[in-house]
């Protein structure tokens, strides 16, 4: 499963829903655009670090930016953009996960509902209910 960067921005705060749904995926994947989008929210260079251990102590697959995700992805914003209002950040995320062949798990299943052939898995945060 690929995980979006609301779902692990939630499990850095202690969100146990994002927790359980975290420890309880063997196979965990994040694109490095939604690693970028939890750094750039840190509060400083040593929660960076402790995200990051967290994140390798889970075994997590980092799925690096390709020609392929970059070309998948722009075929999605000239598709969805103006449609779904899709952003670039999410049609990265979106194309790593369907080149990988992934379930994407996010709290924002609206923005990537509409996307033809991605699998979804909604996440709702027990706080934002």
């Amino acid at each position: 499963m690929t995980f979006d960067s609301d779902v692990l921005i939630w499990f850095t705060r202690g969100e146990p829903e994002a927790i359980a749904l975290i420890n309880s995926t063997l196979d965990r994947s994040m694109s490095i655009v939604a690693l970028i989008e939890v750094l750039q929210g840190a509060r400083s260079r040593q929660d960076m670090r402790i995200i990051k251990e967290s994140l390798a102590e889970l075994r997590f697959r980092m799925i690096p930016l390709s020609e392929s995700i970059g070309h998948n992805a722009a075929s999605l914003i000239e598709e969805y953009a103006h449609s779904s209002g899709l952003r670039i950040e999410d049609a990265l995320i979106a194309a790593t996960a369907i080149e990988a062949g992934e379930v994407l798990a996010t709290a924002n299943s609206r923005h990537f509902a509409p996307i033809r052939g991605l699998a979804v898995k909604a996440f709702r945060p027990r706080r934002a209910r």
